[in-house]
């Protein structure tokens, strides 16, 4: 005797795949997207106060498609050790670690004042150059990308960085690395093409 076929306990199929849209920026940055009365200020816009500790820095961006076009509509989310070296469960109560932007959506840049990050062991106990991991999502994008930035003074340090001194990242390392100095730094993403920004698959 056929013993009957269950049916399927998902007989639905998986629905299309969806970009970031719009609805990033009216859930995350409400007042930015002309939404008022959800939060004071959008989060992550500050994250900075007169009593943080450590050297004070402003880093620009812009995120650019494969066509050479900067995106208007991205949105960017930055995590950071304070200036020890400490992340925000442990850090010092002046600094909360993490910050939130949206590019501006006529120019493409976003921006972050923060402070230069101590640098943070590796696994091995090695040390890793200071740099920010950050978060990107954006039309086009069906997951965030996370990658990081290093920068351009920490010469050294960068030299003997765990992440940049691997053989198959020397071609590309510098996609990673912000230019400038004396606390203020510009960086660009590219998400694809010849000067495409490594990115992380975590």
């Amino acid at each position: 005797m056929a013993i009957p076929a269950q049916p399927s306990l998902y007989p639905f199929k998986e629905s299309a795949s969806q970009t970031a849209g719009p609805y990033v920026h009216i859930g995350l940055t409400p007042n930015f997207s002309g939404i008022s009365g959800v939060y004071g200020a959008d989060l992550g816009i500050a994250m900075i106060t007169n009593e943080t500790k450590g050297e004070r820095i402003s880093l620009e961006g812009r995120v650019i498609d494969g066509a050479g076009n900067q995106l208007t509509d991205a949105l960017v989310e930055i995590w950071q050790a304070d200036a020890d070296g400490i992340y925000h469960s442990r850090a010092e109560p002046g600094f909360c670690g993490w910050g939130r932007a949206p590019a501006d959506a006529k120019t493409g840049i976003f921006r972050f004042d923060t402070i230069k990050p101590g640098r943070v062991a590796f696994p091995d106990g090695r040390m890793q150059a200071p740099h920010i991991n950050i978060w990107i999502v954006a039309r086009g994008i069906n997951l965030g990308l996370n990658t990081r930035i290093y920068f351009e003074d920490e010469a050294e340090a960068n030299s003997a960085d765990p992440v940049l001194s691997r053989m198959d990242l020397q071609d590309r390392a510098g996609s990673l690395i912000a230019k400038g100095g004396s606390g203020s730094y510009r960086h660009e993403i590219h998400l694809q093409g010849p000067q495409e920004t490594v990115f992380f698959d975590i």
